[in-house]
């Protein structure tokens, strides 16, 4: 394995995030904790419990996966898409690097922002709503898992993109609407039973539940399958991406 080609992809992409650092890190941050200011804060202080936990602790799980998905997918598909379009992708395809380097260099820049912003924003949650974490080991993996598998979702998505336009298209309109309606702000055995059906082919649901387990022990759905959603998911896109590669899809096209 080339570690140098991978460490030079890796820095370079890392080298972008402090260049671009209110966009990148500041612009999350400061969105989220209007999120905690608001629904944790305020209208938290006025709700009952959730499954046990405060309304405002019983958000920050499902804010923390809110960002980390949105920002996964933005970095990992901006991060690809720009050489493809200034057409430095064709000196990155002709250098001595497999195309399991080129994943790993680019994929793991992307994860590495992802979750270092998602920890800043688990620390900035502290400041506004008190909190637990039950299974800390269990946090971290879930962090991890998701933001590896939504790095890659988007790298996917950058190298489908043929302009700027739809790299957004897919974060805006369908991640983050089946983000707020996979349980971040509510339990889904709120919901009717009719709904509580329908939202379970929500994808985003199996995430935000095992994530919210490892804060306080309670989850809609059973942790095992949430973490088995979430590795099929990361495993799905492995194979779309070394399809990619071995056909070439608009890559070498």
């Amino acid at each position: 394995m080339n570690l140098y080609a991978i460490r030079a992809i890796y820095i370079f992409e890392l080298a972008r995030t402090w260049r671009t650092l209110v966009q990148s890190i500041a612009a999350p941050v400061l969105t989220t904790s209007l999120y905690f200011i608001v629904f944790g804060a305020g209208i938290g202080s006025r709700m009952g419990e959730v499954d046990g936990v405060s309304y405002g602790a019983f958000i920050v799980p499902g804010l923390i996966m809110l960002s980390i998905l949105t920002e996964s997918i933005s970095n990992a598909s901006f991060g690809i898409y720009m050489p493809k379009w200034s057409g430095t992708i064709y000196q990155v395809l002709s250098a001595p690097v497999s195309s399991m380097e080129i994943v790993i260099g680019y994929v793991g820049a992307a994860a590495t922002k992802s979750m270092i912003l998602g920890l800043i924003i688990l620390a900035t949650a502290r400041v506004f709503v008190p909190f637990t974490i039950e299974h800390p080991v269990w946090m971290l993996g879930f962090l991890i898992l998701t933001s590896v598998a939504f790095c890659l979702f988007g790298f996917i998505l950058g190298v489908w993109a043929d302009g700027f336009e739809k790299l957004s298209v897919v974060p805006m309109l369908i991640v983050t609407p089946l983000t707020f309606l996979g349980g971040s702000f509510y339990s889904i055995s709120m919901l009717p039973p009719v709904w509580q059906k329908i939202t379970l082919f929500n994808p985003v649901v199996y995430l935000v539940s095992g994530f919210r387990w490892s804060f306080y022990g309670t989850a809609d759905v059973p942790v095992g399958i949430s973490l088995a959603a979430t590795s099929g998911f990361l495993l799905a896109c492995l194979a779309i991406v070394a399809w990619i590669f071995r056909t070439g899809y608009k890559l070498k096209t």
